[in-house]
């Protein structure tokens, strides 16, 4: 027996207006929910994008050969739509729209995709992947005409694996009490950049971010004050009605203690040459969804610290890309102070979930619902959407750069990590509590001890 997929309604009613629409035409789009062992939740459904090109608008939809799909246009919206999930929210898989008479190639135009799609996901994944974790990726096909359905999964891990025959199952409701964890998580990075390219800056940022996202997956969680502990149900002690529409909410904190007791000696320093470094801190508001088919508290931390560590990560890479657009390259960055996104939330159609966005500093609601609309093709007014959660102008984002070339001598710098004796007690850092605005901070220094905190 195959992988069961419940399927939200909403999904439903949205894949039946695109076929309504063009009963003719061809539609790629994504499916997004949240796994588990036992079986999988599609709460969204949303096209591929038509794609700007030379002032003309490239349409996804046509009569044309399937292997005139832009799966790079693909991968990317895949790309964009994987920021807007919040924890515990992931793509799933995709869908497949196609008159009748090009039935017979769809199998492989969906596994082509939907490997294509997982590459995409894989390459910005700072996270381990657990043994729980599910590899099956569902991809449905629908004849525009018959409106037959064929769903169907792959497993990504494998490039040769065959598809094999997988439930979908519409229900009402599907996600409308899991429950919540929201976390705010305090952040202090400094990485040290040994080159001037691109390549290195973006080496030596991910090898930071990837050395503290195992501190974050390291971290003791507290949900609602409480140790969480694997085994036990997330809601516990109470009476559980999987119909219910009232979402019950759990604060958590996440306790990391940057000692290292697997090291003996107390301290160890590396000389580096250094063109400068990048600092990351500030506190980031996060949030993730469980769902309510018996959670246990592993999969709710899980969630949020997955939660936890794709924000940050997403917010530099989006900071750094936005500083290509503008500057053509990272060698032309400009010293002095330049701002951040934060993060926006806006609700989910008919589903009572959030999505969430980024805003720089000189962007507006307009410019969040036009992304919205553009990336998850749903129309949101700008008063649903929740800016209050990091908008505290006095930790707003910023980044702030000084000049490494006025002395020669300046490239030259110690990086020193201090390592406490496994015997003597530390006291752990807490990275979560007060619900201020996210600030980031990218400090270009090559004149100073570089410490890294691990």
């Amino acid at each position: 027996m195959g992988r069961s997929y419940f399927v939200d309604e909403a999904v439903e009613k949205y894949l039946g207006g695109l076929l309504a629409a063009d009963p003719g035409s061809c539609v790629t789009g994504l499916l997004a929910g949240q796994s588990s062992p036992q079986r999988d939740f599609v709460v969204l459904a949303v096209q591929t994008p038509q794609r700007e090109s030379e002032g003309q608008l490239k349409s996804p939809r046509g009569s044309g050969p399937l292997d005139d799909i832009d799966v790079e246009w693909f991968t990317e919206h895949t790309r964009q739509v994987s920021r807007m999930l919040p924890g515990g929210l992931c793509i799933l898989g995709l869908f497949l729209v196609t008159p009748p008479e090009l039935s017979k190639d769809a199998q492989n135009t969906l596994k082509r995709l939907i490997f294509a799609m997982d590459k995409c996901i894989s390459k910005g994944r700072l996270w381990e992947l657990t043994e729980e974790d599910v590899t099956d990726r569902v991809t449905l096909h629908i004849c525009s005409k018959t409106k037959k359905t064929v769903c169907k999964t792959l497993d990504v891990k494998d490039p040769k694996s065959s598809s094999k025959p997988a439930d979908w199952k519409y229900q009402t409701c599907v996600s409308s009490s899991w429950p919540m964890l929201t976390c705010s998580v305090e952040v202090d990075l400094q990485i040290p950049l040994t080159g001037s390219s691109s390549d290195n800056t973006d080496k030596c940022m991910k090898d930071c971010l990837k050395r503290w996202a195992k501190q974050i997956e390291a971290g003791n969680c507290l949900i609602s004050g409480r140790q969480a502990l694997d085994d036990s149900e997330l809601i516990s002690g109470q009476k559980k009605n999987l119909k219910t529409t009232h979402r019950q909410t759990f604060p958590a904190r996440i306790l990391v203690s940057d000692e290292q007791p697997e090291l003996d000696e107390r301290s160890s320093a590396l000389v580096q040459l250094c063109s400068g470094s990048m600092r990351v801190r500030g506190v980031v508001h996060c949030r993730a969804y469980i769902h309510n088919n018996k959670p246990k508290a592993r999969h709710a931390v899980q969630a949020i610290k997955r939660d936890i560590i794709n924000t940050v990560s997403s917010r530099v890479e989006m900071f750094l890309e936005d500083l290509l657009i503008s500057e053509g390259s990272r060698k032309g960055l400009c010293t002095g102070q330049q701002a951040l996104p934060r993060r926006v939330f806006a609700p989910m159609p008919f589903s009572g979930l959030s999505v969430c966005d980024y805003m720089f500093p000189d962007e507006s609601t307009a410019d969040v619902a036009d992304r919205l609309k553009e990336m998850l093709d749903c129309e949101t007014p700008e008063e649903d959407i929740d800016i209050s959660l990091e908008s505290n102008q006095l930790f707003s984002p910023e980044l702030e750069m000084t000049d490494s070339h006025s002395d020669a001598s300046s490239k030259r710098v110690v990086s020193e990590v201090q390592v406490e004796n496994p015997h003597i007690h530390k006291a752990p850092q807490y990275y979560a509590g007060v619900a201020v605005a996210a600030t980031i901070a990218l400090l270009a220094t090559a004149t100073s001890l570089l410490y890294f905190s691990e």
